[in-house]
């Protein structure tokens, strides 16, 4: 009967997509992009333990942080000259008196499917206005295809979203169970021609798992788990460690 069940459940997940929600918009609302931003006077919350630091000057180009200048100390009457010159075409925020941090990375963030009600505009927008600004959908539930074009769209500025990293579940559009550790790398490698950026694994037998994780690794895609309880006598956490789970 168990294993009847883990079969069940193992198919289940390998051919289960949930019905498509609706499409993210094309972006209307905000600025940008600039060729140069500038984050002038705020304090810096930078997440490696350290106290806040500022006021600062923080300066954008190309998507990336360049610099991050101090350009006083509290109390202290900040200089012009002393502060990072902004370029043509680029634009300043006042952040004095606020803080900055850098973006959530949602590890495990659904955009969701059409039987939850909300469509992908909501579900980005939510993200951002929390300061998620990276997702990874764990198992593509609206497709794959469906994830990597609001990716694109994502990066190229077009819909306002997070970014966002496309995890399939393993095994997702199979035809038949995988059920040889050479289906599973078949499986891996056809994946990773896909598009996928990685892949979300719900358990199977330890040669199988040993097999696509290998193969996973060899071409570079990360991968993630989840351990269930049903499973774990012959799958742990450390399997998945020393098989290359990332």
């Amino acid at each position: 009967m168990r294993k009847t069940l883990l079969v069940f459940i193992t198919v289940l997940l390998q051919t289960t997509v949930w019905a498509q929600i609706k499409d993210a918009p094309e972006r209307t609302e905000g600025e940008g992009p600039w060729s140069q931003l500038i984050i002038r006077g705020v304090t810096l919350i930078n997440g490696n333990g350290a106290p806040p630091l500022g006021p600062v000057d923080i300066v954008v180009e190309q998507n990336k942080i360049v610099k991050i200048e101090t350009v006083g100390y509290p109390g202290v009457e900040i200089k012009d000259e002393d502060r990072p010159k902004m370029k043509e075409g680029g634009k300043e925020l006042d952040a004095s008196g606020m803080y900055l941090m850098p973006g959530f990375i949602d590890m495990h963030g659904h955009i969701g499917g059409e039987s939850q009600g909300t469509p992908a505009e909501y579900v980005f927008k939510l993200w951002m206005t929390h300061g998620i600004t990276t997702i990874r959908d764990p198992s593509a539930g609206n497709g794959l295809d469906w994830v990597l074009e609001h990716k694109r769209k994502s990066a190229a500025n077009e819909i306002t979203a997070p970014r966002i990293l496309a995890y399939t579940a393993f095994g997702q559009g199979s035809d038949d169970p995988i059920s040889t550790p050479a289906m599973a790398r078949e499986w891996v490698q056809q994946n990773a021609k896909n598009g996928a950026d990685g892949i979300k694994f719900f358990g199977a037998a330890p040669e199988i798992m040993q097999a696509a994780l290998e193969e996973n690794k060899k071409l570079g895609l990360r991968s993630a788990m989840h351990h269930a309880q049903l499973d774990v006598a012959r799958w742990n956490v450390l399997n998945s460690a020393r098989a290359g789970l990332t």
